[in-house]
């Protein structure tokens, strides 16, 4: 009662510290939960996990034998739509490997909502502080061969995967799809609903489809 005696001090409805109430107590219980989750299926799953990872809602796990997974110290991963900020998520956040070779690096303090990180061969490697709005995907494959036309369903096309580098302090915009063989430079930023397929230089702007340069910054 004393926490409401003093929130209506301050000019707060009952409505108002409710609603505060709420969307805190979410943050808090769905982080518990979420980081609970998360630290219990890396440790049965062989995830490697750094220290202070957090995560809100469900995330998937998937790691076939050969493959890795590597998540780095104070990651947050955001894979509930209740804590969200910018928009409600389509999915919640996966990362999934294949085989041999096949590998999914994030480094520290990387921020990922609701996204989807598919590596079926090669690496795909996150920088520090790598900020990825929500429902944005990330792969290093087509998952079929382009020809001939009729043999796509069966025919995997192992040899045209790519790796993908996501430089430091990269900042993708939402809905944003990064394709194989992608580079992004160090403090680059990926307009909303962009598709990614070739190198963006560090501390530019790129948006559309594909992705093109449409400002340069300056290096700071």
């Amino acid at each position: 009662m004393k926490f409401f005696r003093k929130a209506l001090a301050r000019g707060l409805t009952p409505a108002n510290t409710l609603c505060w109430l709420s969307i805190k107590g979410g943050d808090y219980l769905g982080a518990a939960w979420g980081t609970a989750r998360l630290r219990l299926k890396a440790s049965l799953l062989g995830v490697s996990l750094g220290r202070k990872v957090r995560a809100h809602g469900t995330v998937s796990l998937i790691r076939w034998p050969g493959g890795e997974i590597e998540i780095g110290d104070n990651v947050s991963i955001i894979s509930s739509w209740r804590r969200a900020t910018a928009a409600a998520l389509a999915h919640p956040a996966r990362l999934r490997v294949f085989g041999p070779g096949a590998k999914i690096e994030i480094g520290p303090d990387c921020q990922l909502s609701g996204t989807s990180i598919t590596a079926r061969s090669r690496i795909i490697r996150l920088g520090k502080g790598v900020l990825i709005g929500p429902n944005c995907v990330i792969v290093d494959s087509d998952f079929h061969s382009p020809w001939p036309a009729e043999a796509r369903s069966g025919s995997p096309g192992y040899e045209n995967d790519a790796p993908v580098s996501i430089g430091d302090y990269v900042w993708i915009g939402m809905n944003s799809i990064i394709l194989k063989g992608a580079e992004i430079g160090e403090g680059a930023i990926i307009g909303a609903g962009s598709v990614v397929t070739g190198n963006i230089p560090a501390c530019s702007v790129a948006c559309g489809v594909p992705a093109r340069v449409v400002k340069r910054g300056a290096r700071p």
